[in-house]
C-alpha cells in the first residue's frame, strides 16, 4: 500500500534542483495521482530553502508532459501547468523534469496564457534538448492551451474537492 506522504521532486533537463516539497496523497484516478501542499508546508525552490504560504493540489499524470497545479485565491494562478517529462516513481517519490514551459489559467479573467518561450529555447540549445523531446513540449503544451481554455476536466471543476481537502 502506498504511503500517505509523496516526495516530489522537479529538477531542469541538466539536473539541477528547481523544486522540491512533500506532499499528502489525497488521491488516485484514472487522470493520475492527486497531491496536497498545505500552507506552511518547508520546500525547496530554485534551490533554496521556502516555506508554502498558499496552499495547492498538484495533479501528477499517468503518462502525460506536463503536471497540473490548482491553486486557491489569493493567488492569481487558479491552474499553473508545468510542461514537463513524464513522471517518474521510485516508491513514494515522484522525480519530474521540469522543461521550462507553462501553461497558466488566471484566476480573475480566466485568460490562458504561454510562458517562458524564451527560457525553452534557451535551454534547449544550452542543454541539448532532443528533438523527440522538444516534439512532445510542445504538443503538450498546445494540448493544455486548449483545455484550460475549454474548460476540460480536470480544469474546469474535478480539482476543486481536491483542493477543499488542503485548504480546510
Amino acid at each position: 500500500m502506498p504511503s500517505e506522504m509523496v516526495r516530489v521532486i522537479y529538477t531542469k533537463y541538466d539536473g539541477s534542483a528547481h523544486r522540491d516539497y512533500p506532499a499528502r496523497r489525497l488521491a488516485e484516478d484514472d487522470l493520475g495521482i492527486w497531491v496536497g501542499v498545505t500552507h506552511g508546508t518547508a520546500s525547496v525552490y530554485h534551490g533554496r530553502p521556502s516555506v508554502e504560504q498558499i496552499p495547492f493540489v498538484l495533479l501528477i499524470p499517468h503518462h502525460a508532459w506536463w503536471t497540473g497545479m490548482f491553486n486557491p485565491p489569493p493567488r492569481t494562478s487558479e491552474v499553473y501547468c508545468d510542461v514537463t517529462t513524464p513522471a517518474r516513481w521510485e516508491g513514494d517519490t515522484v522525480h519530474i523534469i521540469d522543461l521550462d514551459l507553462d501553461v497558466v489559467r488566471r484566476r480573475e479573467t480566466a485568460l490562458v496564457e504561454l510562458r517562458d518561450e524564451d527560457e525553452f529555447a534557451e535551454h534547449r540549445s544550452l542543454f541539448g534538448y532532443p528533438d523527440e523531446l522538444v516534439t512532445n513540449a510542445n504538443a503538450a503544451a498546445q494540448l493544455l492551451l486548449g483545455k484550460l481554455a475549454d474548460g476540460t476536466e480536470p480544469f474546469a471543476t474535478h480539482y476543486r474537492k481536491h483542493l477543499l481537502e488542503v485548504t480546510q
